[in-house]
């Protein structure tokens, strides 16, 4: 890796800041407030040409890597947009992967430019109430019938499907135990929200209010053969391509969170006068914001190994769960210390502090928990024996 100043990647960070202005502090809180969604923003950054920014050029997109992509991320959240503003986004920018990957030279004319330019939305649909993790354990169906699969079944966490016209969504059509394999069996298709045999219910949660999490429930949903990416069965190790570009993305995102939040807590050191001076002059309050500088630069520059060995075509499996494991820390302790920072008035709206500590909350936990990041580092890094 070569760590000296890369005149192509300050002139992204540079382009996305000078559109970040356009949505400062108040616009994000009043989209948390009003639970709606970013439409504005996202037309901006479609714009602008960064949805396509890890799309391959004959598809309309710039060709560049995930590193290029995780920048625009981080500062999207480092902005203050936190996660309302990187989750409007970042499934187009890097979700329709396996498309690319698999889907063929016809699905990826017919649909990529198409999310390049931001006129097609796609959202993620792999997670079940039932399943969580265990990916293998899926029970909604796909059974094909002539040229059509018919789809039958429920998925959860559903990011702003309610503002997509199609969902990249993996099912079973080989019943488990029928399978050679636990990965086996598994179709993904690139399938219609068709509102007649889908219904869309968002979910009451925490934060990241104007981006919807959503269950999602398929009756009888009828998908063309040419709408299935890749073979039938193989959909489980086309989804993989996506796993951990999503968790480097993820770390850039929680990075940013975690610097958003700093970059308040510093100002308001600064500002705020208790005793007769500022309070940022007392150790205190210096020594735990100057940590999670430090954890934050650290969690970062495993992120950037990770998208480097992703971008060159290594194995980066552990290098991307523990660049997740780092930044979902840091930004989040980040965000914790921000609160504290401004004492009761971290519990305020108007400093945006609880909102963006209330989003680094969920960076501990999605896309894949730190237990099984730590699991899977026991096991395959340290060989101890498998603990699940």
């Amino acid at each position: 890796m070569n760590f000296e100043a890369n005149p192509d990647h300050e002139a992204i960070r540079e382009s996305v800041r000078v559109l970040m202005t356009q949505f400062p502090d108040p616009y994000w809180l009043g989209k948390e407030e009003r639970h709606e969604y970013p439409h504005e923003f996202y037309d901006e950054f479609a714009r602008a040409g960064f949805l396509g920014v890890a799309i391959p050029e004959v598809y309309g997109g710039s060709g560049l890597g995930i590193a290029e992509a995780g920048i625009i991320l981080n500062e999207v959240c480092a902005s203050g947009a936190g996660l309302n503003g990187a989750s409007a986004v970042h499934l187009s920018m890097f979700g329709i992967n396996p498309v690319i990957k698999h889907g063929g030279e016809a699905m990826c004319r017919k649909y990529v430019p198409e999310v390049v330019s931001g006129k097609l939305n796609v959202c993620f649909g792999v997670t079940e109430p039932d399943a969580g993790t265990d990916t293998t354990r899926i029970t909604t169906r796909a059974v094909r019938r002539g040229d059509k699969y018919i789809i039958n079944g429920r998925k959860t966490w559903l990011t702003k499907a309610g503002e997509c016209q199609k969902v990249l969504l993996l099912t079973r059509t080989t019943p488990l135990s029928e399978c050679a394999k636990r990965t086996d069996g598994m179709t993904l298709f690139l399938a219609d929200l068709d509102p007649k045999h889908v219904t869309i219910k968002p979910i009451r949660k925490m934060a990241r209010q104007a981006v919807a999490s959503n269950d999602v429930f398929f009756d009888d949903l009828e998908v063309d053969v040419s709408d299935r990416i890749g073979e039938e069965g193989k959909g489980f190790k086309y989804l993989l391509d996506g796993l951990n570009p999503e968790r480097i993305l993820v770390s850039f995102e929680a990075i940013g969170v975690g610097q958003a939040a700093l970059k308040r807590a510093v100002a308001y050191a600064k500002d705020r006068n208790v005793f007769g001076r500022p309070i940022g002059q007392n150790q205190g309050i210096q020594l735990p914001l100057a940590d999670s500088y430090a954890r934050l630069a650290a969690a970062e520059l495993a992120t950037q190994k990770a998208a480097w060995l992703y971008d060159n075509g290594h194995p980066c499996g552990t290098e991307a769960n523990t660049a997740k494991f780092l930044a979902g820390e840091a930004g989040f302790q980040a965000a914790d210390r921000a609160v504290q920072t401004h004492g009761g008035f971290g519990y305020a709206a108007e400093y945006h502090v609880e909102r963006l500590f209330r989003e680094a909350r969920l960076m501990r936990i999605a896309p894949i928990s730190e237990n099984l990041i730590l699991a899977q580092i026991a096991e395959h890094v340290l060989h101890l024996p498998r603990s699940y």
